[in-house]
């Protein structure tokens, strides 16, 4: 894309000093043309770049503007070269050049600066993908993202997590990644800030009508105080069980489902632990889960329902294997 060329380019200047035409068409492997246009584009951005005509002549950035990478501290150049999620950049239609505009960075400088920021690009590496690529692809990503940027209302067919679909007039404020899944930060029409996952915008439609974007919004701070909102607002069920010792290291990979585990007292066969879910089917299923080597022992109203649904489980097998017979 146009953009990661731009950045390219300002590299280039910002590493040699002074670059021909041709020399940037040539690492590029674009047209002079193309140059003189991006030169052009750059200069429009407030980036200041002299042209130096003659044989000896070329392309530069103003000292002052060059010394601006120059002068920043180790640890703010250590944040340059952390590189954000492949997989973000490819949901936003971005390319994936961040490595090579980095290498070209890092190989203009020198001494402890360089040894500085080079593990930060060589030894971190993040990914905020599933274990599992999903084939899932977000249908109306490209129109919610443009009504973002351009700040125009967005009608939207969204399906609730309860399965309920609805029509709905928003004023997108911003779109945000949390680990592999995109949320759409919008205003209603009474201006109540919500966040709507993407995914389950089964149809979206720009509104050609500019809504002006609260000046004041700072979409990173809505999402921490939404998120410290939503965690508070969870509802929390302990449980207290008998677990069996070779299930102990389990237990504490399931952080998916139990908010807190607490070893209450250690037996040489048996734990008692005391767990904490978000509801009370949960606890139920959980424990089923694990047959005979997990005992619910608390609530106690509970256990019923485990013998009654470890009982249905049974009599599926047991109706089977009759069935079998017949």
């Amino acid at each position: 894309m146009k953009a990661d060329r731009l950045l390219e380019v300002i590299s280039l200047l910002q590493n040699h000093g002074k670059v021909s035409t041709n020399q940037i068409a040539g690492y590029l492997n674009v047209s002079n043309r193309t140059v003189l246009r991006d030169m052009d584009t750059l200069s429009a951005l407030g980036i200041p770049i002299v042209a130096e005509r003659g044989r000896a002549g070329g392309w530069r950035l103003m000292e002052h503007f060059r010394s601006e990478l120059s002068g920043m501290s180790l640890t703010e150049l250590k944040s340059l070269f952390v590189l954000p999620s492949e997989k973000v950049f490819e949901d936003l239609g971005l390319a994936t050049k961040g490595v090579d505009i980095r290498l070209n960075l890092l190989s203009g400088m020198q001494g402890n600066r360089k040894t500085g920021v080079a593990p930060y690009l060589e030894k971190i590496y993040i990914d905020t993908g599933t274990w599992k690529p999903s084939r899932q692809k977000i249908k109306s990503f490209e129109t919610v993202q443009q009504a973002v940027f351009e700040e125009k209302k967005l009608r939207m067919t969204y399906k609730n997590a309860s399965g309920l679909q609805s029509e709905r007039l928003v004023f997108p404020l911003g779109l945000v990644a949390k680990g592999s899944t995109w949320y759409l930060i919008a205003a209603s029409e009474q201006w109540e800030i919500r966040n709507f996952r993407l995914s389950r915008i089964n149809k979206a439609e720009i509104v050609h009508e500019p809504f002006t974007r609260p000046a004041h919004f700072s979409l990173a701070a809505y999402w921490k105080q939404s998120k410290e909102q939503f965690v508070q607002s969870l509802p929390s069920f302990p449980a207290t069980v008998l677990a069996h010792q070779s299930m102990i290291n389990r237990l504490t990979f399931t952080g998916k489902f139990i908010d807190n585990l607490q070893i209450i007292k250690e037996g040489e066969e048996w734990v008692q632990v005391k767990l904490s879910f978000h509801d009370e089917q949960e606890i139920v299923e959980y424990v089923l889960g694990f047959g005979d080597r997990m005992k619910l022992l608390e609530p106690v109203h509970l256990i019923d329902q485990v013998v009654k649904q470890a009982r249905a489980v049974l009599q599926q097998y047991v109706d089977k294997n009759k069935g079998g017979k017949a």
